[in-house]
């Protein structure tokens, strides 16, 4: 496991799924003390801890997550990629994170520390606990899969839980009950004719109906409808707050869960930039410096069953990652 092929499908083969972490925290963490890194496990809950190597006071931190979505894909190598739960998303990050790491280290190069987080594809409960540790970095460069372009932002994201209730009854009687349904199909697909904020750098707001529950039984008529919505920020989450409390007034009940908000990120001139419409960790590992957002492979096959990484991207990230840490402790 020195190069990071190997060392990406390592990692893809211990199962890692969110809650379940361990595994593949207990091999990353081995790998890094055979090579000589004072290694912290910071318990997040029971059985599921975070990484902090270091080698000495760091001033660039290079950080991503250690846990998938379900279900768990064995490891698979072709001549140019690996497939797998986790191939992009983000344990082939962790792995060129982990071998940049270690070379600059075998050149002397001792102000870097890794940053391995649990609980990212949930709610995070990973950062939340890392920011409570005693970080020095001046900059964060955070892993999530950008097809090896610095993000020059990202978008924000919010829950919204819209609710309709209504009256049950006996389906041979609808005339007795009020179908909580029907208003909530009426409503939803007027989301199109809002008019959204934009951002010149992060694009157009986007709403996403994720899930629709409603009734108990086929035969009883539905006294309750629940959506939840995951609207994607690129500005002040009051102005959607208010668009959308205007939008179902007397039609829905709706509920907004914490936000996590629209950033934009450092870039470093030299590095090709985009914006990105995902989330990360990033917001809430603000103790550990300025942040970047960099890393292989593509969003765009995380979480499916077709998740793979290009064997070329791996290597080319490692190279990324010192290119971009020598150029950040030079500034």
């Amino acid at each position: 496991m020195t190069d990071v092929v190997s060392l990406t499908e390592a990692l893809i083969e211990k199962s890692s799924i969110t809650g379940a972490e361990a595994p593949a925290v207990e091999l990353a963490a081995a790998w890094l003390r055979d090579r000589g890194w004072s290694v912290t496990l910071q318990e997040v809950t029971a059985g599921r801890a975070n990484i902090w190597a270091s080698r000495g006071p760091g001033t660039v931190t290079l950080s991503t997550h250690l846990d998938t979505v379900p279900p768990f894909i064995a490891p698979s190598r072709s001549s140019t990629r690996i497939a797998g739960r986790g191939a992009c998303d983000a344990k082939g990050i962790a792995a060129a994170m982990m071998v940049a790491a270690q070379r600059l280290a075998e050149e002397g190069e001792e102000r870097v520390d890794l940053l391995l987080v649990v609980g990212e594809e949930q709610s995070s409960d990973g950062a939340r606990a890392a920011n409570l540790l005693p970080a020095t970095s001046r900059y964060l460069i955070n892993g999530e899969p950008t097809e090896g372009i610095l993000a020059s932002g990202a978008k924000g994201s919010m829950l919204a839980t819209l609710r309709t209730c209504g009256r049950a009854a006996h389906s041979a009687y609808p005339e007795l009950g009020a179908s909580a349904l029907a208003p909530m199909l009426e409503l939803l697909p007027t989301l199109g004719e809002l008019d959204l904020p934009v951002d010149a750098r992060l694009g157009h707001t986007t709403i996403n109906i994720g899930t629709l529950h409603a009734g108990r039984a086929p035969n009883v008529v539905p006294d309750e409808a629940v959506a939840q919505l995951m609207v994607r920020l690129v500005g002040n989450p009051g102005d959607v707050r208010d668009i959308l409390e205007r939008w179902c007034v007397g039609r829905a009940e709706i509920e907004f869960s914490p936000h996590i908000p629209a950033q934009h990120f450092h870039v470093v001139p030299g590095f090709e930039s985009a914006p990105v419409s995902y989330t990360s960790d990033i917001p809430l590992l603000d103790r550990w410096g300025v942040p970047l957002l960099l890393g292989p492979g593509s969003i765009r096959v995380a979480h499916t069953p077709d998740e793979y990484i290009e064997i070329a991207a791996l290597h080319d990230a490692v190279g990324a990652y010192m290119r971009l840490v020598r150029t950040l402790l030079a500034s």
